[in-house]
């Protein structure tokens, strides 16, 4: 480009963007504007710190607007000295997610950036590789539901192949990944040491795309938490799972529901459940599994030690596999089981009194069924507030609320685990709450369902 031309191209740029130069900047001499040039996805083609040396933070972010021309994200602008910023649903495009990733290339405080549904392209995803390849604050990223296709996924899995970034949380879901993606995945994720939580859910990924990301699970070493759930992995993909977790040392929560994995997938995980010792949650809901697989599952049940919550809602048990599930647990004395969600089942009055036997060598145990064949026509039972029966043992014997939580919580940080406190409240509090009145106190200090009691929020109560 000629010097003429360069200054044509310049003075355009003036009138489109309505943003004023910063006095003195070292981009009003059209070095930023050359940088940019050629790729439509590289950051900076030369040398980023001299294209845009002197130029930081907001300033810096606004100067990649004028040169993109897109129209600056104000909450971006004025929250980059802040750990999280949410830009979920912006409409930014590929052009506004580079000038976002233009400013984040030194930035050393924001840690967690939401850009779900952004419509950034593979031209997007490059983008934010780029950047993360010099980035070394970020730590959680969501860019699902951006149409990244293949080429997007293989931006995203080459950064993840060099342990090039400091992520440990990657949600990628609904980005119409298929086998191609599945495949640079898995092969970047099988070296990679960095990310402990990935969300793939809502993808396209088929048998082969299981297979990949099983063998994958077989030698990664750090991935904690996996989301493949409303994929296609079926039998094949599933089974390939159950063999990785069977030598996998990492993985402790795995999302597998809306994959019709069927009884066979069920078999595979329950053999992969008699030798893993790591996992402690499995979601496994609407994967037309019916009492036979149910069994199989609890074959697996029957040695474990180590998973806290089994997830089988929607699938086609009847009271016969909720009756095997729960006696599975109940015959193993290692079992660490808080959890079992069968919650569309039609029990029956002899599954509730086995379930009270259960309960009462194991009352940290919560089982969540459907109605009571027979009782459904009844009036349902009226329970009073359990935290009005606790205000009111508290008065009659002169205590105080803060007191009585504290005495439950062992670290002293206004964090319960919920088996612990269903425990607690079970053996060793002598306030008249039964099971459905502990559910409800639960499902009032952890609405969000995180598996912990939260009662800061009573710290106002606390006694001066």
């Amino acid at each position: 480009m000629d010097k003429d031309s360069e200054k044509d191209t310049a003075d355009q740029n003036e009138e489109k963007s309505d943003i004023s130069k910063p006095p003195e900047s070292p981009l009003s001499d059209g070095s930023a504007e050359k940088a940019t040039q050629g790729s439509d996805t590289d950051l900076d083609v030369e040398d980023p710190g001299k294209a845009f040396a002197g130029v930081m933070g907001a300033e810096l972010y606004l100067e990649a607007c004028r040169l993109m021309e897109v129209v600056p994200v104000s909450h971006f602008a004025q929250n980059l000295d802040k750990p999280y910023i949410n830009l979920n649903h912006h409409g930014l495009g590929p052009k506004g997610v580079k000038a976002i990733a233009i400013a984040l290339v030194s930035n050393a405080t924001v840690t967690h950036l939401e850009l779900e549904d952004n419509h950034i392209l593979a031209e997007g995803a490059t983008c934010i590789a780029e950047m993360l390849r010099e980035n070394c604050s970020l730590r959680e990223l969501n860019i699902s539901n951006n149409h990244l296709d293949t080429e997007g996924a293989e931006a995203i899995a080459s950064l993840l192949l060099e342990n090039a970034s400091y992520l440990h949380t990657l949600q990628l879901s609904g980005n119409s990944f298929g086998e191609e993606a599945a495949s640079c995945l898995a092969d970047a994720l099988m070296s990679n040491y960095q990310v402990k939580e990935l969300d793939l859910s809502h993808n396209e990924f088929s048998e082969k795309g299981g297979q990949l990301l099983g063998q994958m699970l077989a030698v990664n070493t750090t991935l904690e938490i996996l989301d493949l759930s409303w994929n296609r992995l079926r039998r094949k993909g599933t089974v390939a799972f159950g063999t990785g977790l069977k030598g996998n040392a990492a993985l402790k929560i795995l999302n597998l529901s809306w994959n019709s994995i069927g009884n066979e997938g069920a078999q595979a995980l329950a053999e992969a459940l008699k030798v893993n010792n790591v996992l402690i949650h499995l979601d496994i809901s609407n994967n037309q599994i019916n009492n036979e697989g149910a069994k199989k599952i609890c074959k697996g049940l029957k040695v474990n030690g180590t998973l806290k919550v089994l997830k089988m809602a929607n699938n086609l048990l009847t009271v016969e596999g909720a009756t095997e599930l729960v006696g599975s647990v109940r015959k193993n004395p290692n079992s660490m089981m808080e959890e079992i969600n069968i919650s569309n089942v039609l029990v029956n009055e002899t599954f509730i009194k086995l379930l009270e036997l259960v309960y009462q060598t194991r009352p940290e145990l919560d089982v969540i069924y459907g109605e009571v064949e027979g009782c459904i026509s009844k009036i349902p039972k009226q329970h009073p507030s359990p935290m009005k029966v606790i205000q009111k043992y508290l008065n009659e014997h002169n205590l105080r609320l803060w007191d009585f939580f504290r005495k439950i919580d062992k670290d002293g940080n206004m964090k319960i685990p919920v088996s612990a406190f269903r425990r607690a409240m079970m053996q060793q509090s002598n306030i008249p709450l039964d099971r459905v009145q502990i559910a409800e106190l639960v499902r009032k200090l952890d609405q969000n369902q995180t598996g912990i009691v939260d009662y800061s929020h009573l710290k106002e109560q606390k006694p001066a």
